[in-house]
């Protein structure tokens, strides 16, 4: 007398081959982005102390890297910038001569296939790290439209493929749109940090790129990690605004948002395997608590799984050598 079911799990998880031929969800070197931290100076790659594996470079050894990527199979790359010096309205995030701006010619003069994102921000240009203009101790939200309009726009005009606004001002998606499309750039998408949460795993982040607050915190405009409706709104006004992909940050506290952004609106979906997360595996890695390539590839599966069609991730490089292992 058989005391199972006719139907048992177990048959198709007896050998890799098997487990391969059902897998729901893949992981391919294709789903990821790359970020990378530029400065002003020559041959110069400073670690950064809370991000082990993770630079900030010089325009020279950025393409030397650039290269690396591109051996490994990796076809996109997100820049962020750290300027020489700072004032209160960011005006090196908007100068044709800034440190994104010569690191998109460079990239797109060497590398001319690979898709070069940019971060639209002003938080690491800024005397007072915030994402926007501030008067009286507010940060404005209107005033500031217009200068990441103009940020985006001279990143395409020095080439970017594609621009990300990160900022989390109200109608940025729709202004940095138009500004596009009234300079000849309709072609040029727009990926939107839709929902990014006021998150306590960006703090190694801000030491990479030199961007932490100088007062306050960032709760007026980034997003309340308990809000989930909010998300969808978010998300949904990005979308109206003329956003072609839409990005959940943090990724691993917010599976169920990405899961829901896709369910809900069916567009493309990144999310940010951010700075802490990152940090936090690398620490217990070193010390030898857990193994990092089969958590990492544990994480960046589960995100896949949630919905995410792109991962940006500091363990892009590492995971396109694990997956062609």
């Amino acid at each position: 007398m058989s005391f199972f079911p006719n139907y048992r799990p177990r048959r198709l998880r007896k050998s890799e081959q098997l487990r391969s031929m059902i897998r729901e969800t893949v992981l391919n070197t294709q789903d990821l982005i790359y970020p990378l931290f530029v400065i002003h100076g020559q041959k110069v790659k400073n670690p950064v102390a809370s991000m082990p594996g993770v630079f900030q470079l010089s325009v020279d050894e950025l393409l030397r890297e650039a290269q690396e990527v591109i051996n490994l199979g990796i076809q996109a790359v997100i820049l962020f910038g750290i300027p020489e010096s700072k004032d209160p309205v960011g005006s090196g995030a908007y100068d044709s001569s800034g440190i994104v701006q010569q690191a998109v010619r460079a990239l797109k003069k060497e590398f001319p296939n690979l898709v070069v994102i940019t971060d639209v921000c002003l938080c690491e240009f800024t005397d007072h790290g915030h994402c926007g203009i501030v008067q009286n101790g507010e940060i404005l939200n209107d005033s500031t439209l217009e200068l990441l309009a103009r940020t985006a726009l001279s990143h395409v005009e020095a080439g970017a493929d594609m621009v990300a606004p990160s900022d989390m001002m109200d109608g940025r998606v729709k202004a940095i749109r138009s500004c596009l499309d009234e300079h000849g750039f309709a072609h040029i998408p727009i990926m939107a940090y839709s929902a990014k949460y006021a998150s306590g795993f960006y703090g190694p982040f801000r030491d990479a790129a030199g961007s932490a607050p100088q007062f306050g915190d960032r709760r007026s405009y980034q997003m309340d990690p308990a809000n989930r409706e909010e998300a969808l709104r978010e998300v949904q006004l990005d979308i109206e605004e003329g956003a072609d992909i839409v990005m959940v940050k943090p990724a691993l506290a917010y599976l169920d948002i990405i899961r829901e952004v896709k369910d809900r609106f069916h567009y493309p979906v990144a999310c940010y395997n951010v700075s802490g997360e990152y940090a936090m595996v690398k620490a217990a890695a070193q010390k030898g608590w857990i193994d990092e390539q089969k958590v990492v590839i544990e994480f960046l599966t589960g995100m896949r799984r949630a919905g995410a069609d792109l991962i940006i991730t500091y363990w892009a490089k590492d995971v396109a050598e694990w997956l062609k292992a």
